[in-house]
């Protein structure tokens, strides 16, 4: 059984966090229905309240950074709340403690942003939004990968904006279990993205 927890904040991408989670919940419920133990999923925010996304979308976080359960897998979004929350010590803070003792480290989109500020993307090849790419080459405390769509360097798996984040779970997943499982999942969910728009055709 592994344990998910999702990084909250005020204007997180809704994308960046739902997209994983789907990924991740039916892999569960997949999982489940053959009769394994389900992974676990929570998502966690500083403080027990409400959390407006960048869209609008307002969740409600099921722990706080003092009261959730141990962790197998971190994810961290990504969204406009990026360019604040990298001044919040106490996030950073606890991100760094998390993810000392996690097994995967994860981003989508300028979440990269937080995992190179806490330290745990700190020196490491890593993915982000393309619009962010300048900005976070321009820290100098990483390497900027700007042709895939999710890079791995060590338990650090970071990926480019929003969708990309789909691409990225389903990866891990097929890592954690195996990748017929990943499979398994992409189907459930109807997710095949090629060609990516039709309108024309």
């Amino acid at each position: 059984m592994t344990s998910y927890g999702f990084l909250l904040f005020d204007d997180v991408e809704e994308l960046d966090v739902v997209g994983p989670w789907e990924v991740i919940t039916a892999s569960a419920m997949l999982r489940a229905s053959e009769g394994a133990n389900p992974d676990t999923t929570v998502m966690i925010a500083e403080r027990d309240q409400p959390v407006r996304c960048a869209k609008g979308m307002v969740v409600v976080p099921h722990h706080t950074f003092a009261d959730h359960p141990p962790l197998d897998v971190i994810v961290v979004p990504g969204g406009q709340g990026t360019r604040t929350q990298i001044d919040n010590a106490t996030l950073l803070d606890w991100l760094a403690s998390v993810g000392q003792t996690a097994s995967w480290v994860t981003s989508v989109c300028t979440g990269s942003l937080l995992l190179v500020g806490s330290g745990l993307g700190a020196g490491r090849r890593v993915a982000t939004h393309w619009g962010f790419e300048d900005t976070l080459a321009e820290r100098g405390d990483c390497t900027v990968v700007r042709d895939a769509r999710w890079v791995r360097d060590g338990n650090v798996v970071t990926s480019k904006g929003v969708s990309a984040g789909i691409d990225m779970a389903l990866w891990l997943i097929g890592q954690i279990h195996d990748p017929a499982h990943a499979r398994a999942v992409q189907r459930y969910i109807a997710y095949d993205p090629a060609p990516p728009y039709q309108a024309d055709v």
